[in-house]
């Protein structure tokens, strides 16, 4: 009997296909010498509406909350049924089916969905591929892994959607309703992991919003000896500054300036080191997205959308949706390969001839690899004459931080002068570049780009760009001017896509209870590598977060009634990431997932009750002059505000057991 090879979309399967040498079209597969290859279009299934296990559920009420299905329904999707119906076909063909969906967990999804709807009973293997060119696949064929070995990332991804359902349906539900109850219009939408990503929007804006700026006092001298010149700023003395060093007495700095005027300053410490600095890693798709939106002004979704085109269609770089900055040991033979097929372009030759393959930079680690290496260029010749504007750049992008690891360190020197004049003392540190080293592939700092530090503090003062005079101990300058520079604390910037993204996967540096900032920092935050970016779009479709000047988010008023009136639990960064640790608990076969749905649905009935026993309805949401001023006359519950065909009506929350209604005023 034929072999099944199951595809996640099309494209790959034609990919897939051409090495296999299944190159006869049929109805929705391509055929070969005892071969089958067939593809879905992403999730061919999805967990049934509340309405499909009850019509009446189509109606939203308080009364039907919470709903936990049993068992659990999943629904072949209307646009897929006939790609659906193809593969079942060919499922009665034959006896062995691989999986060669995207290797992670929603890939293992795609595929193992319709094998558990059909009740397939044959031998399962999996081609776990990290690239599309013809070499990867080859190579991926020829170490097939048995089905077993992966069946738990498909447990995961099912207790992932029954988790994320439960969350969604209940809570979405239960919080439109209490805010219609307070005479709000909209649905508040609840998810998993999209509201507390929400929180971190709505706090960062009420946080600039609501800062004030902290004048504090420097004081700059500008200092000439016969080996050069430097500016050189104060060092407070402790008894004159606030915690964090600095002069907020603008008289104190002003005394000072009097003091030195005119003076001479003895050297008291001249410090020069020579400092390293590695190369920045390889990308994952989260440091891709941060670095694509500093540098290019992408959108998360956008970086990943460019990414899959380049792996999928033009087949030149990696697996996307990778959360490892690092490569296995074992890769590193092909790096020659992958030096042939860039060396074609003319604007990678010249810094190749620059480079020693030979070098092991720190991004080959086996200990820091999981499922998938860090995002990289691929062994296949590069046809950038057909890649868009944008493609090119994070072509581009990737392709130099992959060559940076074959270059020296950077190395510069690092000089501290320290001088004094009286008890006053000041000091400057300067940098003077020994070996550019990787710094000539990479331009670390985009032209025009605002630096800016999100704790709003201020950068170290006294940095200089150039060469500090070669001063020794005990030489002195002549202090030509000396000034008070009046400087202000700044707010931190507002998120973009990129650096939301970055949030989520560091947000651990925000929690303060230990076990939780280690449970979050294991689990790379809140979300995944592939989720992140949707849950943006999500955000921005619905209307909580808009786009100021293409590139800056901003959370809605409708955004921040909805954080202030969930409860803490639902909007916790930390209680999400316990969730996706066990998740990542399920993937690796040391959790049950049956359990794990078990718990989330007793945390969503505790939530519902919450809002509906423990609290009045709409409590949390500022109530609005439409709101009635009683309950319900027959049952005492609140009257929510619904829209009929002719128009807005008060109706009883205990629909369908209570049908009472008044009119709209």
């Amino acid at each position: 009997m034929p072999r099944l090879f199951l595809c996640e979309k099309p494209s790959q399967a034609r990919d897939i296909a051409l090495v296999l040498g299944a190159t006869q079209r049929q109805e929705g597969h391509l055929s070969g010498s005892g071969i089958l290859v067939t593809w879905a279009f992403g999730h061919l299934l999805a967990l049934a509406a509340p309405e499909d296990y009850d019509p009446e559920l189509k109606l939203w009420s308080f009364a039907a909350l919470p709903i936990i299905p049993d068992p659990w329904v999943w629904k072949v999707r209307k646009e897929s049924a006939a790609q659906f119906k193809v593969i079942a076909k060919l499922l009665k063909l034959v006896d062995e089916v691989v999986i060669a969906t995207d290797a992670d967990r929603e890939g293992e999804a795609i595929a193992r969905e319709i094998l558990e709807r059909e009740r397939w009973p044959g031998e399962i293997k999996r081609l776990w591929l990290s690239a599309l060119d013809e070499v990867s696949i080859q190579k991926a064929l020829n170490n097939l892994l048995p089905g077993a070995r992966t069946k738990p990332l498909y447990d995961a991804a099912v207790a992932r959607s029954k988790a994320d359902w439960l969350v969604g349906m209940n809570l979405s539900r239960a919080y439109t309703l209490s805010a219609q109850a307070a005479g709000l219009e909209g649905v508040m939408s609840v998810g998993r992991v999209q509201t507390p990503t929400l929180k971190l929007v709505v706090d960062r804006d009420r946080l600039i919003e609501n800062f004030k700026p902290l004048a504090f006092f420097d004081v700059a001298i500008h200092c000439h000896s016969e080996k050069g010149y430097f500016v050189a700023h104060w060092q407070v003395p402790e008894a004159m500054a606030d915690s964090e060093g600095r002069c907020l007495n603008k008289q104190a700095a002003e005394q000072v300036v009097l003091r030195v005027k005119g003076q001479t300053v003895t050297v008291v410490s001249a410090e020069t080191q020579l400092k390293q600095e590695p190369a920045p890693l390889t990308f994952d798709l989260s440091t891709l997205q941060l670095e694509a939106s500093r540098r290019f002004g992408f959108g998360a979704q956008q970086v990943l959308d460019l990414a899959q085109a380049l792996y999928e269609t033009h087949k030149i770089i990696t697996y996307p949706r990778s959360d490892a900055a690092y490569l296995p040991v074992s890769q590193h033979a092909e790096v020659p390969l992958v030096f042939q097929a860039l060396s074609t372009q003319a604007v990678y030759k010249g810094l190749l001839d620059k480079a020693d393959h030979t070098l092991k930079s720190r991004v080959w680690n086996d200990q820091k690899i999981s499922a998938h290496h860090a995002i990289i260029p691929t062994q296949k010749v590069p046809d950038t004459a057909h890649l868009s504007s944008d493609e090119q750049k994070l072509y581009d992008l990737i392709v130099r931080h992959y060559i940076v690891q074959f270059y020296p360190v950077h190395q510069y020197q690092q000089t501290v002068l320290v001088v004094q004049v009286g008890q006053d003392q000041f000091k400057v540190s300067g940098k003077a570049t020994v070996d550019p080293g990787w710094k000539e592939v990479i331009n670390n700092k985009p032209k025009g780009e605002l630096e800016g530090k999100e704790d709003g503090g201020e950068a170290e003062s006294g940095e200089a760009a150039t060469t500090l005079p070669a001063l020794l101990e005990q030489e002195t300058a002549l202090i030509k001017q000396a000034r008070v520079e009046t400087k202000a604390t700044k707010a931190p910037p507002r998120f973009t896509e990129g650096t939301l993204i970055h949030a989520m996967k560091n947000i651990a540096s925000l929690v303060e209870n230990p076990a939780l900032k280690k449970c979050l920092k294991d689990t790379s935050g809140i979300g995944t590598e592939a989720t992140r970016a949707g849950i943006i779009e999500t955000l921005l479709k619905r209307g909580f977060i808009t786009q100021v000047k293409k590139k800056t988010l901003l959370s809605s008023d409708k955004a921040r009634t909805l954080i202030d009136a969930l409860p803490e639990p639902v909007k916790d960064p930390a209680m999400t990431a316990i969730w996706e640790q066990a998740l990542d608990e399920i993937a690796q076969g040391k959790r049950d997932a049956t359990q794990f749905v078990l718990e989330q649905s007793k945390t969503v009935t505790r939530l519902i009750q919450q809002v509906t026993q423990h609290q009045p309805v709409g409590a949390g949401f500022q109530a609005t002059a439409a709101s009635p001023a009683h309950p319900c006359p027959i049952c005492s519950k609140a009257l929510l505000r619904r829209k009929s065909k002719t128009g807005y009506f008060w109706g009883c929350s205990g629909y369908p057991e209570c049908k009472h209604s008044e009119s709209y005023d």
